[in-house]
């Protein structure tokens, strides 16, 4: 696996257009799926990327395409998208990993499980299998490792992928499409005139345009704040190695309370801590402080506070720029954070004691990723208020992977005013100022 950085060679230069139907704000897997769909229907569309393709979160993501464990608004949607990445080679004309070998949730004992009821509870009413094994089940699934664990839920029809390839690849097809995809190309901000959107000022001139998608992952909030929209989203960071190739143990993706790992293709491992991120205290983020509480009291044991280690880890929140100003995304191409090195050694310890198979196995690969977290841990999927043309598809809160798909398809159909045929209430902007009481969905 090749990290991307602001070093990484530019791939996708296409011309920018003085007009375009709709821009994309962000070449991520939500941004390039929108693409794809809305180029499938004949729109002309243009996507700018201040950096590179799924440079951020979408390839460093752990790679899993999971229903499990999913909040109910998204189980439905998540069903779409394994269908729609099981058709994708075959769409694109190119395999990007993604194979069905399941999801596996693993307890130690049988109380620990209980945090899956309400799951286990209405996901058959979608038809989804999802089943809680009994020891002699698990490990006829799970090999070469100590028995830890009683028991684990399993979704079998789960899949994987390998994102430092599927995002690059949709977007090669979309190029093909008619898309144009233009690398080191940031958006300063937006053209409003009589509240309806007419273009994008990017750093190389104007573009005019109906309809604008933000898809700007982490950056997202930043962008919005600077066009006096605000999405409450914070930057939480995680680390992830990948192993050199080993024996097997489970074909799909696992996790227990402190440990996650999925197969790779090239019969490695993508591991990382479930119970360790890191958020970065800054003003913004104090200013949040009160709608994140309710998420908080759900996941503070593995919310870690750090100070900034580097200009890497560094966030433009509070300021504002015009369109003529050189903005915060020109001097951040790449979000590439330092892995945490307390994290890359506890990593190693409980690795050696949980899966020992693995103890002599060669890290090849270290890296970390800023995941876009809401304060209740599901998206938001929908137009933004009081700009006409705006959509916003962000806060994906780790989750946004094996979604993408069926979020771009959605936001494709949004944009043309199509008819959805899910419940998107859960997902829409206002629910964070219209006095509704939030409901946290499955922790980052």
């Amino acid at each position: 696996m090749t990290i991307i950085t602001h070093h990484t060679p530019i791939k996708f230069q296409s011309k920018l257009p003085d007009s375009t139907d709709i821009v994309i704000i962000g070449a991520g897997i939500i941004g390039i799926a929108t693409a794809w769909f809305l180029s499938k229907q004949g729109h002309k569309v243009v996507v700018c990327e201040k950096g590179r393709v799924a440079g951020e979160q979408s390839s460093r993501n752990w790679g899993w395409v999971r229903q499990q464990g999913r909040d109910e608004a998204e189980l439905p949607i998540m069903m779409e998208s394994i269908r729609i990445w099981e058709n994708l080679a075959a769409d694109i004309g190119r395999d990007v990993g993604f194979r069905r070998e399941g999801s596996l949730y693993l307890f130690e004992s049988e109380s620990e499980s209980e945090r899956y009821d309400h799951f286990c509870s209405f996901a058959p009413n979608y038809g989804l299998q999802s089943e809680l094994l009994n020891s002699s089940k698990l490990y006829g699934l799970i090999k070469n490792c100590p028995k830890h664990w009683v028991t684990a839920l399993h979704t079998p029809s789960d899949g994987r992928a390998e994102p430092d390839i599927a995002v690059s690849a949709i977007a090669e097809a979309c190029v093909r499409n008619g898309v144009s995809i233009v690398e080191n190309c940031a958006i300063r901000t937006i053209s409003v005139a009589n509240r309806e959107i007419d273009g994008v000022y990017t750093e190389r001139g104007l573009v005019k345009c109906s309809s604008i998608v933000c898809c700007g992952g982490a950056w997202s909030s930043s962008f919005l704040h600077n066009c006096q929209i605000y999405l409450p989203q914070l930057a939480v960071k995680a680390s992830v190695v990948t192993t050199a190739s080993a024996a097997s143990i489970f074909a799909g993706n696992a996790s227990d309370k402190q440990l996650a790992f999925r197969r790779r293709e090239d019969g490695g491992y993508t591991i990382a801590m479930t119970d360790y991120l890191e958020v970065f205290p800054s003003w913004h983020g104090l200013q949040l402080l009160g709608k994140y509480l309710p998420l908080l009291r759900t996941a503070y044991k593995k919310l870690k506070i750090r100070l900034y280690g580097s200009s890497q880890e560094k966030y433009y929140y509070g300021r504002s720029w015009r369109d003529s100003d050189i903005s915060p995304f020109e001097k951040n191409r790449v979000l590439n954070p330092e892995p945490s090195n307390r994290t890359l050694m506890r990593l190693r310890s409980i690795l050696d004691n949980r899966l020992p198979v693995l103890k002599n196995v060669a890290i090849r690969q270290s890296w970390a990723g800023m995941i876009d977290a809401t304060p209740d841990a599901v998206p938001v999927m929908d137009a933004a208020p009081d700009v006409k043309g705006l959509f916003v598809a962000s806060g994906f809160s780790g989750h946004g992977f094996g979604i993408g798909p069926a979020a771009g398809k959605i936001m494709a159909d949004l944009v043309q005013n199509n008819n959805i045929e899910y419940d998107l209430s859960r997902f829409r902007f206002s629910r964070f100022s219209d006095g509704s009481k939030l409901k946290v969905g499955p922790s980052i």
